[in-house]
């Protein structure tokens, strides 16, 4: 088998046979294929698409190219979750602990933010001590002593991934949807997950800008899902505007402690709520017998854990068994916080009709809170607080952002793209929706 002639089959539109698809993986991995060739064959998915057959064969070659960790001794059944990046997204440190709160074990590897996207990781480390760093022998004994672990990904976990998506980085082959869907889900599926819910967003602070090709990708991630035996739901969520009011990593912490404490905005509450509820369906029905009443019923008990403060205690847990410093979960002030800080006002009245989520991210990364190529070092106690959100109503000279900047010349330039970001409209508009759909099946959406 040869790699020019797999390549030259893709470039004419043929489909490539499961046997060929882990050859070039197998190989490209080893270093056995050259990035050039490789970077010819992701133009030629790009352009000529793969089928779903192909698709499943792709995942689960790159999540086969390393370690696959199996849980069950610690996890008979391990459910998960994924978000495809966003603005203000601080779910996964409120999700989990609802989730193992109301009795379902958690173990979840999470990355690192790149661009306007923030990492779950990033987030972690502005608690001073925090190991994000686990052995797999720590992150099996941890979430079997507590129920609950959230750590780094493996290094040889789908490095084929890796590798891959380095070089779709550096092709203009990013925004392929078989590329996407594989990319997501052979680290998932490489993760041990049994059950996968996807946070898909889309909106203008997303790589998806339609709910048309949200829809799509969902659908396509769902169908790889159930094709390998793994029951997966797909959410659409929006991310028009940023999530909750926190964009920067040590404040996004606060404000999921705040959400932990059921003091949190209500577009992020009833985003974790609803995504804990899905955790929960598939934890607790694997075999998909739910009865119609279960959501409900899951909503309201994930709800309980932020009111009666076991999500809470559930998450202090965590981070001293990570090895933070829980005092500063204890008393957030004693987070990394910021030299700089400016509130940035409304030069007129109205109605926000428009808060673009990309405008508030880029300002983040402008202030260091976000980083431009992999690698580089961020500053945790920088970033963004949104006061308005779509649809509220705000009177000349209130306060629409604060700032907060270590730094002067950030400051003025993430001010002079802030100031421009909202558009405000002199009649009532509508409020964002929290999701715009679920995706649960290779048929479509309910």
């Amino acid at each position: 088998m040869r790699a020019l002639e797999i390549i030259e089959r893709k470039r004419d539109g043929e489909e490539l046979t499961t046997a060929e698809i882990e050859f070039f993986i197998r190989a490209y991995t080893r270093d056995e294929i050259p990035d050039y060739q490789a970077a010819a064959w992701l133009m030629a998915v790009y352009l000529r698409g793969m089928s779903r057959r192909e698709t499943v064969d792709l995942t689960m070659a790159m999540a086969h190219s390393g370690e696959v960790l199996n849980l069950k001794d610690v996890l008979p059944f391990s459910v998960d979750k994924h978000s495809s990046g966003g603005v203000g997204d601080k779910t996964t440190l409120i999700v989990l602990p609802m989730v193992a709160a109301c009795g379902v074990p958690v173990a979840k590897m999470s990355g690192r933010g790149l661009g306007f996207t923030g990492g779950t990781l990033d987030k972690l480390e502005s608690i001073s001590g925090y190991r994000v760093a686990l052995s797999v022998d720590e992150f099996k004994d941890i979430v079997r002593k507590h129920g609950i672990v959230l750590c780094g990904q493996s290094g040889n976990l789908a490095p084929a991934d890796g590798k891959l998506y380095a070089l779709r980085d550096v092709t203009a082959t990013v925004s392929s949807l078989p590329l996407i869907a594989s990319s997501i889900m052979s680290k998932k599926i490489a993760a041990g997950a049994d059950a996968i819910v996807l946070d898909v967003k889309v909106g203008l602070g997303a790589f998806m800008t339609s709910i048309e090709q949200a829809k799509q990708l969902a659908q396509l991630m769902v169908q790889i899902g159930q094709s390998v035996g793994k029951r997966t739901v797909a959410m659409l969520s929006d991310m028009n505007q940023p999530l909750g009011a926190a964009v920067g990593n040590a404040l996004e912490v606060r404000e999921a402690i705040e959400c932990l404490q059921d003091r949190a905005p209500r577009d992020l509450r009833e985003h974790c709520i609803a995504i804990a509820a899905q955790m929960l369906l598939l934890a607790r029905h694997p075999d998909g017998d739910a009865p119609e009443y279960a959501l409900a019923e899951y909503m309201a008990e994930s709800a309980e854990t932020l009111r009666d403060g076991s999500a809470f205690a559930k998450f202090r847990e965590l981070v001293a068994a990570q090895g933070g410093d829980v005092r500063q979960v204890d008393d957030p002030s004693l987070l990394p916080s910021a030299r700089l800080v400016e509130v940035l006002s409304a030069p007129r009245s109205g109605y926000v009709e428009q808060l673009n989520a990309l405008d508030v991210g880029l300002a983040a990364v402008e202030l260091g809170a976000g980083r431009e190529r992999k690698g580089e070092p961020i500053d945790h106690a920088v970033g963004i607080l949104v006061h308005k959100k779509v649809g509220e109503y705000v009177a000349v000279g209130e306060p629409i952002f604060t700032l907060h900047a270590n730094d002067a010349e950030r400051l003025a330039r993430a001010k002079a793209r802030l100031a421009r970001t909202v558009v405000y409209s002199s009649t009532p508009t509508l409020p964002l929706p929290t999701f715009y759909d679920v995706v649960t099946g290779a048929e479509g959406a309910s």
